[in-house]
């Protein structure tokens, strides 16, 4: 007869018999085929309820380690083909995670691209929150559409046409959880059997994710006007991926007349596209942002996406891209039956947020914010005596600029003994293709996440770098 300890139990007591067959029955104490005391003698025998036993029981029949018959009662299952590691009741994987050894030991990241928590506004996006939950309630649970709640879209394109000079149809909005997901539907929609022109150097992740979904994908230089119009021509691309208004990772602007040279090669063909990826546009230290290429395109051929990630916060993953109406068609017709990856509750909230008025004056904040950041990261850049070995590259837009650095030492050493010294950075020549391996001597500096104490340190160490190899 089954009996058991039922002394300092702190889970249920079905669970608790539960468990203890489950044991008995993968150390082999219970043998296959063995039958297990009715659900009353074992009740009695062991002073609880049958509800218990019952519980029990019904639990280990629903995981197959017992089974009924009619009218002989209860037994104990073959569990011979269930795993090991199964039987024992844990699972121990094999499984090598991902590790970035570039910042297991850092103390400043110069590549962290991520919000200062005590610059997004909480308070604000809480009351908002608050105001879905209360008013907004029986929509919330409905499915959203395909495209995002007609809210959200609404909103878009109402802040587009106000702040960005664009007018845009709500139905061509599609709303995403990032700006990878939206590839994806890209990809699925026009990008099938034809080819992908990136710039060079470029965002390693967008091709990343084009040839991981069987793209093909070509490159063309750059030049301080942004892509260089001849190579695109000369790669036989059907679709470019551009972000003109602030390439990653120069900096470059693309000035008016490169960018009707680009939408002149895209009208040469019917099936020509580009895609113009505004990332981080708003944030132009002199000046309103620059009208994005989608703005001077009259023949529907610019696919315009841009992200939240950059203006509220890097873990808000909502993205939204703008369809040319022939494709936005398309769109609906193919692709209508996925279900927008952004839960309603964001997307209520963050219609709100830009309705009311607060993302406009989150925006403003934030570009007084990361203007003082800037001119106070550069003051001490040029105050600082490594100044006499450094060049800032300027540039009027986005959250990064580069430094370039006038030693003898190669890109990857340089990183590497930064990075023993507790410092993260990223050369330039990381972000060309591959085969291009020469020293350009610029590094990446991202200031959104940057305070004075940090780049002191960062130029603390690139001081002590070069003068070491001075010494040498």
């Amino acid at each position: 007869m089954l009996t058991y300890d039922y002394t300092d139990i702190d889970v249920p007591l079905y669970e608790y018999v539960y468990t203890r067959i489950k044991e008995d029955i993968q150390n082999g104490t219970l043998q296959a085929g063995t039958k297990l005391p009715s659900k009353r003698t074992f009740a009695k025998n062991n002073g609880i309820s049958t509800i218990t036993i019952e519980n029990a029981y019904e639990q280990l029949m629903s995981e197959g380690f017992v089974y009924a018959l009619p009218r002989k009662g209860y037994f104990v299952a073959d569990i011979s083909m269930i795993p090991s590691s199964l039987k024992k009741g844990s699972v121990c994987l094999d499984i090598e995670l991902p590790r970035n050894k570039d910042r297991e030991h850092t103390e400043v990241d110069l590549s962290d691209n991520s919000t200062n928590p005590d610059n997004f506004p909480f308070s604000v996006w809480s009351r908002v929150m608050r105001e879905v939950i209360t008013h907004k309630y029986d929509v919330l649970m409905k499915p959203s559409l395909t495209g995002g709640v007609p809210e959200l879209r609404a909103a878009i394109s109402e802040y587009l046409k106000s702040f960005r000079g664009m007018l845009v149809d709500p139905n061509q909005i599609i709303v995403g959880a990032g700006t990878e997901y939206l590839y994806t539907l890209l990809i699925q929609l026009m990008c099938r059997n034809k080819k992908i022109c990136l710039e060079n150097p470029g965002y390693n992740k967008s091709e990343k994710i084009y040839t991981n979904n069987g793209v093909s994908c070509c490159h063309a230089g750059m030049d301080e006007e942004g892509l260089i119009i001849d190579e695109l021509r000369k790669s036989g691309a059907d679709i470019v991926h551009v972000s003109p208004t602030h390439h990653f990772p120069t900096g470059v602007t693309m000035p008016v007349s490169r960018r009707y040279e680009l939408l002149s090669w895209a009208n040469e063909k019917a099936e020509r596209y580009i895609i113009e990826d505004d990332y981080d546009s708003e944030f132009r230290i002199n000046g309103r942002p620059i009208p994005p290429l989608i703005s001077l395109d009259g023949c529907e051929k610019v696919i315009y996406i841009n992200t939240f990630s950059k203006t509220l916060a890097s873990t808000i993953r909502i993205s939204y891209m703008i369809l040319p109406k022939k494709l936005a068609n398309l769109f609906y017709r193919n692709l209508s039956f996925y279900s927008c990856t952004v839960s309603n509750f964001e997307q209520y909230a963050l219609a709100g947020f830009i309705s009311g008025q607060f993302f406009e004056k989150h925006i403003n904040r934030m570009r007084l914010l990361y203007s003082r950041v800037h001119r106070d990261v550069v003051s001490c850049i040029r105050k600082h005596p490594v100044s006499e070995s450094c060049e800032i590259i300027e540039n009027d837009s986005g959250l990064h600029f580069l430094l370039r650095i006038r030693t003898q030492l190669g890109d990857r050493e340089m990183k590497q003994r930064l990075n023993r010294k507790g410092i993260n950075i990223n050369a330039l020549s990381e972000y060309f293709c591959e085969g291009v391996t020469r020293d350009l001597h610029l590094f990446l500096v991202n200031y959104s996440n940057l305070t004075t104490d940090k780049i002191n340190k960062a130029l603390d160490a690139i001081y002590q770098v070069l003068t070491e190899k001075t010494e040498e």
